[in-house]
């Protein structure tokens, strides 16, 4: 685990904590939004996943970004996700 405790966050399917460099954001803006953050410093609500096939199927198939943005996310975004290839 990395020293620099300011760069920790927590995946949303497994609950590890990991350098945001090993993880994708996904975020929700204030127009109600929702995608990737590939700069991952976007504004709006984010959530951090593992770039993993394992966290990401599991992120998909218990539809965890409708739970954690409290409300429905389109099927694009999952698929967006999923197409993002691995670290």
């Amino acid at each position: 685990m990395p020293n620099n405790q300011k760069n920790l966050r927590q995946c949303i399917s497994c609950r590890q904590h990991a350098d945001k460099s090993e993880l994708v954001r996904i975020v929700k803006s204030k127009d109600g939004n929702i995608f990737v953050d590939v700069s991952k410093c976007a504004d709006g609500r984010g959530v951090w996943v593992h770039n993993n096939t394992e966290c990401k199927q599991k992120l998909l198939k218990k539809k965890l970004l409708n739970v954690a943005f409290k409300c429905t996310v389109s099927e694009s975004v999952y698929e967006e996700l999923n197409g993002k290839r691995e670290l």
